[in-house]
This record gives C-alpha cells, structure tokens and sequence, in this order.
C-alpha cells in the first residue's frame, strides 16, 4: 500500500547518496503508506525515510531532489521522467505539511486575540474606568471649579444669576437650610425648573420661587435637586455625556474643555425632567424636616403622578421646620427683580 489511494504501488528509479563524501548510488524508490525506502537494484534495502520528515530542497526544479529533515547531506535524486514518482511524493508532502502543527500562527491568533481584547477593553472598559477614576481623584475644590464654569455656560443662555442686594442673605440662608455645603443659585431664563451642578449648585428658575406662596415648594425643589446630586455624581454624569476625551483631559490637565462645557450647559438646560423617586426622596424630607407634599402639588397639580409623596409626606402631622422666615421669604422672591 502507498499513502496514495490511487496507487497500490508506486516505485522510481533515482540517485541515493548517504553522505556528501560518498558516490551516487541508483536505487529503487518505493513510496509506501509512512515510508520512502531505497533499495538497491538486487532487492537490499538501503535506506528508510519517513514520509514526516522528508523536505524537498529545490523546489519544483527538475531533476528533485530530496532529503531528511534532519540529514541534508543524506539526499535522493529523482529524475524528470519519474513524474508519477514526484507528483505523488510531494503531494503526500504538502498533505504531511498542512497538517503539522504551527507556533508562529498559534502565536498570531494568540496576539491577535489580545489586541482585539485590548480594543475591546479600550472601547468597553476604559472609558468607564476612566470615568470612575477621575470621579474617585477630583478633590472638592475642583468640583466647585467646574461646577462654577458650566454655570458661566449656563448663564449664557438663562442670563445672569438674580441677586438683587436685599435678597443675598435669604438666599443664603435658604441655601444652608437646604444643604450643609454648596449653593441655591436662582436664574430669570432658561426652559428648565431645576437642576444640579458639579461642586454642590443647585440651579433653581426664577418662577419656582415667585409662583408660589409657601417657601416649601422652592425648599422642595432644592432639596430634591440635593438629593439626586448625592445619588448620582454630577461630575460622573457630566464626564459620561462629554467622553473619553473630557475624562483624560481633566485627569492630565486638570481641566475640562470649554466646547464641552458649552456643549452641556445647551444639553443640561433642555434634557427630559426625570420623574420624583419618592422610596428615594421621603427619607430626604423627613432628614431635612420639610414637608413632601407643596413640592408634590408643584409638580403635578392633580397629585396623581406624586401621589407617593402626598400620602407618606413625613412631615404631615407636624409640619416642616421654618425654610426662611416671611420677611426673608418675600426678600428672596424679589430677588430678580422686576
């Protein structure tokens, strides 16, 4: 049998020479199922390759010649009118070869899975990574820095934050009876009711303080703004919606872009109105001791869309801790003037 299956023997004339030193010798090749073997014309066997570790060392030249992987000087020669003899041999060769097994493209696959690992990581991972870290390094200080200049973007387009003389204590104070940290800055424009910035700002629009009598309103709106700032970092969702690239600027140089600033203040002022969690907002009424239910009116009218807050408002059977006293009260809600 031969490693062929069209051939049940298969047998050439060649020139075998053991050794460099030594002379050619002609021999009868015989190609079998896992061997070459040369013999010598009288039948002795001189020679046993296996078929696993010949190599073709000329090519496709004529007349081919052959030797041992390991043994180049051991060669067979065959000539070019034992076509059967050559085709076949290198076609079992390149069979043999196609299935040996490859480091260098086990290595390839192995580089190229991690570099599409490291890609991925780069699109996937990184960002948020970055995101995290810059949030977890950004000192207080910092914060407020990029809180008051997304506030100069802001008041581009909602005008200059209100502050007749006269109301600047009250709105102070208003402030602290809110949160022990930050500031209420109060605007005459802009399409939004209320929102929050990096640094501990909470933006309020002028009407929340003008359209409504009971200082529990403009107190509920603050504090609720408070309240989704400790829940979900302004400066993370600020670096979300900027990118991987605000994120490694901040970290190199300490500083956000200015087209991204601007980007989010035009983006901050017009985003939907996120719905009242109320399981999240009670415990926060009940801390700073204000009633949930004017702030839940405010919002919806009708009660039905806040009803949570109407029903467990923690303050109802005692009633909130003064917000501002009236004389401050009527101050603040002068404070944009006419």
């Amino acid at each position: 049998m031969t490693a062929l299956k069209q051939f049940q023997r298969l047998e050439a004339t060649g020139l075998w020479r053991p050794d460099p030193d030594a002379q050619r010798r002609e021999v009868i090749v015989s190609l079998g199922d896992a061997t070459l073997t040369m013999s010598s014309t009288s039948g002795d066997i001189l020679a046993h390759w296996s078929l696993g570790a010949v190599t073709r060392a000329n090519g496709t030249q004529v007349p081919a010649i052959y030797h041992p992987d390991s043994d180049p000087d051991e060669t067979l020669e065959l000539p070019a009118d034992e076509t059967d003899m050559i085709a076949g041999l290198d076609r079992v060769l390149r069979a043999i070869d196609r299935r040996r097994p490859r480091p260098g493209k086990l290595r390839f696959y192995l580089t190229g899975a991690f570099f599409v690992a490291l890609a991925a990581g780069a699109i996937f991972w990184l960002p948020d990574a970055l995101e995290r870290y810059a949030t977890t390094v950004v000192p207080p200080v910092k914060r407020a820095e990029i809180g008051a200049n997304l506030l100069t973007h802001i008041t581009r387009l909602t005008g200059q934050p209100c502050n007749t003389p006269d109301a600047r204590e009250p709105l102070k104070r208003f402030s602290q009876r809110i949160q022990s940290s930050g500031s209420v800055v109060i605007v005459p424009g802009g399409g939004f009711t209320s929102t929050h910035l990096p640094g501990g700002i909470v933006l309020l629009h002028r009407r929340v303080v003008e359209d409504h009598e009971d200082p529990d309103v403009a107190a509920g709106f603050a504090l609720v703004e408070a309240a989704r700032a400790r829940a979900s970092d302004p400066l993370a969702e600020l670096l979300d919606w900027a990118g991987l690239a605000a994120s490694l600027k901040l970290l190199t140089t300490g500083s956000l872009p200015d087209s991204g600033l601007s980007d989010y203040a035009e983006y901050i002022m017009t985003r939907p109105v996120r719905a009242p969690d109320a399981a999240r907002l009670l415990p926060a009424f009940a801390e700073a001791e204000l009633r949930s239910t004017p702030y839940a009116y405010a919002i919806d009218i009708t009660g039905e869309s806040t009803l949570a807050l109407i029903e467990a408002d923690p303050m109802r059977a005692t009633g909130s801790r003064t917000v501002l006293s009236d004389a401050d009260w009527v101050r603040l809600q002068g404070i944009c003037g006419s």
